[in-house]
């Protein structure tokens, strides 16, 4: 018997996760009965077109079959697997696929995923549990454990100044947004402190913008820190390690108002201790561990 045709594929692919309730969630599609008889689930992503750039390629996969505009990140890998026997257009071919991997990530408001442009390969596109995938109860093709075990989600470290206004039993925070990690969580007015910016400046500058208040920053009255796994306001999926510089601060007259939109503010308000105290308004750590600060 002689040689098979030989079929070389070179395809982009991407791995894009995002935080649920119920624990983390990834992407897939569901493959067509006219690839396989049985449901399989692979990762957004196809086939290179001639002359076309793979990010660029994956970039158009991914809105076909989902429907959703994605942002790749800078880590990829390239998986080869050789498939020596399998049927191809009603033939047997020697068949060897090239499928480069990406890190990609979706906005945490993003629609329900549905697949635009039917092709006949793809025929759903879901959001499924990440430790489906990983014990096996969710059928999905061999590359995808792989890949998955390869882009855990990217360390981050954070460095961010806030600030502890209390007056008449009352303390002033903030609420995150449907962006932020935490969505409806309270917490204190403040933020990131950018490249060469001294913290006392990069919290004044913060809660001017949060709360369209006067800042004046008092003394450091602690460090306080947190570390966990959840999105951006990108909707990219970090290991995350915030280092929080928490000082007292005297705010100027006026009513609070959030004077600059950004990603993860909702609003801010004067909410009672009480409340806090009761748990009847849920706050972040970082708030509590303040208050408890002599």
């Amino acid at each position: 018997m002689g040689s098979l045709p030989r079929r070389q594929r070179v395809a982009s692919y991407a791995v894009i996760l995002r935080h649920a309730e119920a624990g983390t969630e990834v992407l897939l599609c569901r493959l067509a009965p006219r690839v396989t008889a049985q449901e399989q689930w692979t990762l957004p992503g196809g086939g290179l077109e001639h002359g076309e750039d793979p990010r660029a390629a994956l970039v158009r996969e991914i809105w076909e079959e989902t429907g959703l505009e994605a942002t790749l990140g800078d880590r990829s890998r390239v998986y080869s697997a050789h498939l020596p026997r399998v049927p191809r257009g009603g033939e047997l071919v020697d068949a060897h696929a090239i499928r480069i991997v990406h890190e990609a990530w979706v906005p945490p408001d993003a629609p329900e995923p549905r697949v635009v442009e039917v092709d006949g390969s793809t025929m759903d596109a879901a959001w499924q549990p990440l430790v489906g995938v990983l014990d096996g109860s969710v059928p999905v093709t061999s590359m995808v454990p792989e890949a998955v075990a390869d882009f855990t989600p990217v360390r981050m470290q954070r460095l961010a100044a806030y600030g502890l206004a209390v007056r008449d039993r009352q303390v002033l925070l903030t609420q995150l947004s449907s962006r932020a990690a935490h969505p409806g969580r309270w917490t204190l007015p403040g933020g990131g402190v950018e490249h060469g910016e001294h913290p006392a400046a990069a919290l004044v500058r913060e809660v001017t913008e949060e709360t369209g208040l006067a800042c004046e920053v008092g003394a450091l009255r602690g460090v306080h820190d947190t570390h966990f796994t959840g999105q951006a306001p990108t909707g990219r999926m970090e290991d995350f390690h915030g280092i929080h510089l928490v000082y007292d601060v005297t705010l100027g007259g006026g009513e609070p108002r959030v004077a600059v939109d950004d990603l993860t503010t909702e609003t801010v308000a004067w909410v009672p201790l009480a409340d806090v105290e009761s748990g009847a308004v849920p706050v972040l750590d970082v708030v509590t561990w303040a208050l408890g600060q002599s």
